[in-house]
């Protein structure tokens, strides 16, 4: 009998990681066990096997305080007045950052994106914008112009008022603050000269923008806290980017040699089990809310080491768009046949389909982001207790 069950994305649980466990022993063990389990399965070649990036960083000890934060900022900008540029609205991932950020600074311009920040969270409804006449391309709004012409906001979710609560943090560490509203970076100049860019995926530009228009220092998240502070932890790569809260005087940061620990994951199963597993290290899933306009996406990239196997994108067929053109006058048994033989063909010449119709409608991302996503929906970023996923399938066709 065929086989008739396809992809399949299993969380795994596994213990609590503390600072200093050996992770790559712990997941292996978990999988091993787990796949011995009442609910078990068979490990199989290309299994991919993925690990929260959390966990990696806990087990590492990755972890910086405010006081380490502010010390790399006052290092880099003195006594200027910092403008700290496009940050993203959130509580988790960029408050405990800002707490930092402004213990060492004197004054802080804090320029927020308008109707939304970087990944959709949105300050203002685009149809009271539109009603209001105000063009986001080219208006920059005071604080006081924002509130006369939207009041306070709250998040459709977490019910903040994101402009008084990051003035809150501001202020509590010490700093003065002034806000201001606007999208095009050049704005920030009119105020000050040393700026900290926040965005994530457009940092670059950002940066580039800034020092042709007359910026004196433009620094990025990552390149704060790129080296070890007072013994703290760092990411000599992606600095602050990827980083949450762990406590109130905290943040977690992202992980680092994620590739040495691929790689020892990878040698361990293929040891114990005699299969080639993939590995990787996933955060933020790369997908976007429908409802709320969020993308999910907080994370510098989705998976920040995997193994080979993983490296590009899908390489596949559309099934209805061969039954409904190439295969259109075929049914059933003939149909199925026919269909195996066009993916069997394409598997053999392991030619690139890109631009042929016969892929329209396939999904054009990377394996990585697509494995990445699946994974964090499987396991949630709650109390499912499963920072271990391993999944089945996903590079099986209808011929298999």
């Amino acid at each position: 009998m065929d086989r008739m069950v396809g992809t399949v994305s299993r969380g795994i649980r596994a213990p609590i990681i503390r600072q200093g466990d050996d992770l790559a022993q712990i997941v292996v063990d978990s999988v091993l066990s787990a796949s011995k389990s009442a609910d078990g399965f068979e490990i199989r070649d290309r299994d991919v096997l993925a690990v929260t990036e959390a966990v990696v960083a806990r087990s590492q000890g990755n972890y910086a305080s405010v006081d380490d934060i502010a010390a790399d900022v006052r290092e880099k900008f003195g006594d200027d007045t910092v403008g700290v540029l496009f940050p993203i609205l959130s509580r988790n991932r960029f408050a405990i950052c800002l707490k930092g950020i402004a213990k060492g600074c004197k004054k802080i311009v804090l320029m927020l994106s308008y109707p939304s920040d970087e990944v959709g969270n949105h300050l203002i409804d685009l149809d009271k914008m539109d009603e209001k006449g105000v063009n986001p391309w080219s208006d920059v709004l005071t604080e006081e112009k924002y509130r006369e012409l939207f009041g306070f906001e709250k998040h459709v979710f977490t019910g903040v008022d994101y402009v008084e609560y990051y003035k809150e943090v501001i202020k509590g560490a010490g700093a003065e603050v002034e806000v201001i509203f606007a999208n095009n970076p050049k704005a920030i100049l009119s105020y000050t000269t040393s700026v900290l860019a926040c965005d994530i995926h457009t940092r670059q530009r950002t940066k580039r923008i800034l020092l042709a228009n007359g910026a004196k220092k433009v620094y990025c998240l990552d390149e704060i806290m790129t080296k070890s502070i007072n013994g703290s932890g760092y990411n000599d790569k992606y600095g602050l980017l990827g980083s949450n809260k762990s406590t109130e005087e905290m943040v977690k940061l992202f992980p680092i040699h994620c590739q040495e620990m691929v790689d020892r994951i990878h040698q361990m199963m293929l040891d114990q089990t005699g299969k080639n597993v993939e590995v990787m290290i996933y955060g933020d899933g790369a997908f976007k809310d429908p409802v709320g306009k969020i993308w999910e996406l907080a994370d510098p990239v989705v998976s920040p080491a995997y193994t080979a196997g993983l490296e590009g994108t899908p390489n596949e067929l559309k099934l209805k768009y061969l039954a409904d053109n190439d295969f259109a006058d075929l049914s059933g048994e003939e149909l199925r046949e026919a269909i195996k033989k066009a993916i069997h063909e394409k598997d053999e010449k392991a030619a690139s389909l890109v631009g042929t119709m016969a892929t329209q409608g396939t999904t054009p991302r990377r394996l990585t982001d697509l494995l990445g996503s699946l994974s964090d929906l499987t396991s949630g970023s709650g109390d499912k207790g499963t920072p271990i996923i391993y999944i089945q399938g996903y590079f099986d066709n209808y011929t298999k």
